[in-house]
């Protein structure tokens, strides 16, 4: 008969602790390393330990689950979906418990429901199930199971017990004194931003954020916030609201949009930057467009583009274009004075292309397209299309001159000198983009139909 594993070709490694047998696959490794002259006798020898500590691992793990199955485990502390006795227990939305790495996959698959109620779960959050798993840990000990060690067991997405229990001691932290506070937030920063499942784990508590946050809302109340503290909890919401499952419970947790708004205005440019971007994420869910927008945030957004540090211009300028894709946000933060500060802005020359994309984005708003045409637009965007080679930017300037002068007559007459003198419009009807070849002889019709119109009176 042929021999087919270890123990046919060595019976006597069988009987061999695994100690013993990793110190004899070490020597057998270090033999094949060191020495040049090594046998091919020597690579089967440690081929056979290898395949024995394989064998002796397959062999304890069968004998593990198998314990499980023959011993009567209670029901409850199966998982409803494997079947088998919970490791990580959780309970989701509808109050049911499953275990963790199943009902994540569960949820990661599209699905929105309890797998055993069939309820539509409000939410995805899974809180740790602390007493079943205590009863589970009590039941194995009684009946002599052992189960994997918890600390060292892996969630789909890669986050042990221990790292759960470091993640909510740094939460405790937060309302301890102030050097408490600052070793916290920083390491809350660092983690948030290196590990994406750290980010996950704000989704898992509904007091996760109010707790990062409360070194914020009491400062605030009693000595004032620490601008240090300030900047890596800030930093905090921003890398975590970049998780896609943390955008709405971010945004409806009730102290996260003032706190953002109150960061707008005070503490370092670092911190005011990173607020602006925070809602530049958040932003990407239509109804936390709205929620911001209900908010006031965009006033204090309007109020540090004015101030132009340019290590903020364009987190703010992208986190306006983001909320202003909803109609209402836009006569909000025309009422806040966004049309006239971005035209100072262009004016000076600063961020020109990035900031007449979002002047260009208000070319339908009819509030906003008056404003332009009253506070003079229309010579600082002809001299853009005249200097600037990017078409973009062109196609942009003339979109918006297109719309000042078909709202307010009076501008064809500034439109017409400018073509008498530079031709500008006529160059751009011929060699700018489709769109802008479009507005700029949309405008030259119109120029020469007035010209026809005066020689024929």
């Amino acid at each position: 008969m042929a021999k087919t594993g270890v123990f046919d070709s060595d019976p006597t490694v069988m009987t061999k602790p695994t100690s013993e047998l990793k110190k004899e696959l070490q020597r057998l490794v270090k033999a094949i390393v060191e020495d040049d002259d090594y046998s091919t006798e020597t690579i089967d020898q440690a081929k056979n330990t290898l395949i024995a500590i394989r064998d002796f691992k397959l062999r304890k793990r069968s004998h593990s689950l198998k314990s499980t199955d023959t011993i009567s485990c209670p029901h409850e502390f199966r998982c409803p979906l494997s079947k088998e006795l919970m490791r990580d227990p959780v309970v989701v939305a509808s109050g049911q418990t499953y275990d963790r790495p199943f009902i994540q996959k569960w949820l990661k698959a599209g699905s929105r429901t309890c797998p055993l109620t069939q309820q539509v779960l409000s939410h995805t959050i899974l809180t740790p199930n602390h007493l079943i798993r205590e009863m589970i840990s009590q039941w194995c000990k009684c009946t002599g199971i052992e189960l994997s060690d918890p600390d060292l067991y892996l969630n789909e997405d890669g986050i042990t017990a221990a790292d759960r229990d470091h993640f909510l001691s740094l939460l405790g932290k937060m309302s301890l004194s102030l050097p408490d506070q600052k070793v916290a937030a920083k390491e809350l920063r660092m983690l948030t931003k290196r590990m994406p499942s750290f980010r996950a784990l704000f989704g898992e508590s509904l007091d996760s954020i109010p707790q990062l946050l409360r070194p914020l809302s009491e400062g605030k109340s009693q000595t004032g916030v620490h601008p240090e503290v300030q900047e890596d909890v800030i930093t905090t919401l921003l890398n975590l609201s970049i998780h896609d499952n943390n955008k709405k419970l971010v945004a409806e947790t009730p102290m996260v949009i003032p706190v953002l708004m109150d960061a707008l205005k005070s503490g370092t440019i670092e911190t005011r930057s990173n607020a602006a971007a925070a809602l530049f994420t958040l932003s990407a869910i239509d109804s936390n467009k709205a929620l911001i927008g209900k908010s006031g945030a965009l006033k204090p957004l309007v109020d540090l583009l004015e101030e132009g540090n340019p290590l903020a211009m364009k987190d703010v300028a992208s986190a306006i274009f983001n909320l202003c894709i909803i109609h209402e946000n836009r006569t909000r933060v025309v009422r806040d004075g966004v049309v006239g500060v971005i035209l100072e802005k262009i004016t000076n020359r600063t961020h020109v292309d990035e900031l007449l994309t979002l002047l260009a984005m208000f070319a339908t708003h009819q509030k906003a397209v008056e404003e332009m045409g009253e506070i003079g637009a229309v010579p600082c965007l002809l001299s853009i299309i005249r200097e600037n080679a990017c078409d973009r930017t062109k196609e942009n300037s003339i979109a918006i001159l297109h719309a000042i002068c078909y709202n307010d007559r009076t501008k064809w007459k500034e439109m017409r000198e400018e073509e008498k003198m530079y031709g500008t419009l006529s160059k751009l009807a011929q060699t700018g983009t489709s769109r802008a070849k479009r507005k700029a002889s949309g405008i030259l019709e119109r120029i020469n139909r007035a010209v026809n119109l005066t020689h024929t009176a």
